[in-house]
């Protein structure tokens, strides 16, 4: 038998010294990876119905808003906006005599001052100035028209107030939440189901039409400084709400 070189019988004792030797430095062995946990497969839902409901209503418009400007060019900054700004304040102290909260309110719009331009440089300054004025009470908004002197109409729309806002949005909602209903049950009812839950829903508020500005005569008039209370004639609005969402079809 071959008898072990000397560095070959060193090597049991020294085995023990070499792995205990970066414990003994205050250095960590590489822990072992955890071991991964495999997600269970979550089955699909069945019989899993898609659905929305939906309910309008014509309702009177109630709201009318009249935009006022004024323009002014001038070769001084300042001086352009000394002028917008009594012209703003003579129609405002006009306005503010027949506003009435809730009924009538009035406000101030844009106000800007800028330069213009033309094909060979700066020519001078321009501005504008807004005068809002929103109410229900449309008899007064009309008659106010009328009296306001040194701007013009710019922009006119007819509209439904918070409170009637309110009123058809609760009305709407219920009607299209108790349709979500009733559809839920008659398709569970034609697919030979005895009932359905709710999985998701979502209810979408009254969806106000787009605006339509007034007539472009009415405007006209009043530029021409007619006194006279302004022709109007509201209309009427087709809102709706709808609701959508899934239902889970049930044996039972």
């Amino acid at each position: 038998m071959t008898a072990l070189r000397p560095q070959h019988r060193l090597l049991p004792r020294l085995l023990p010294r070499l792995l205990l030797a970066p414990l003994a430095a205050g250095l960590a062995l590489p822990a072992p990876a955890p071991a991964q946990s495999v997600p269970a497969t979550t089955a699909a839902p069945q019989n899993v119905v898609h659905l929305n409901a939906t309910a309008t209503m014509e309702v009177q418009k109630d709201l009318l808003t009249l935009v006022f400007s004024t323009t002014r060019e001038g070769p001084d900054a300042a001086q352009v906006q000394a002028q917008l700004k009594t012209a703003l304040e003579t129609a405002l102290a006009e306005a503010r005599k027949a506003a009435r909260p809730g009924e009538l309110e009035v406000q101030t719009g844009n106000f800007s001052v800028y330069p213009r331009y033309n094909v060979k440089g700066p020519a001078g300054w321009g501005g504008n100035a807004e005068l809002v004025i929103e109410g229900r009470d449309m008899a007064a908004v009309s008659q106010l028209a009328g009296r306001i002197q040194g701007m013009t109409i710019a922009r006119s729309s007819f509209g439904l107030s918070r409170a009637q806002r309110e009123k058809v949005d609760a009305e709407l909602t219920a009607r299209a939440v108790a349709d979500f209903k009733a559809r839920a049950a008659e398709l569970a009812r034609l697919f030979g189901f005895a009932g359905w839950a709710l999985r998701e829903v979502t209810v979408q508020g009254v969806d106000l039409p787009t605006l339509h500005p007034m007539p472009r005569v009415a405007m006209a008039a009043t530029a021409a400084g007619a006194e006279a209370a302004l022709p109007i004639e509201p209309g009427k609005a087709t809102v709706r709400a709808s609701v959508s969402g899934s239902v889970q079809l049930s044996a039972r």
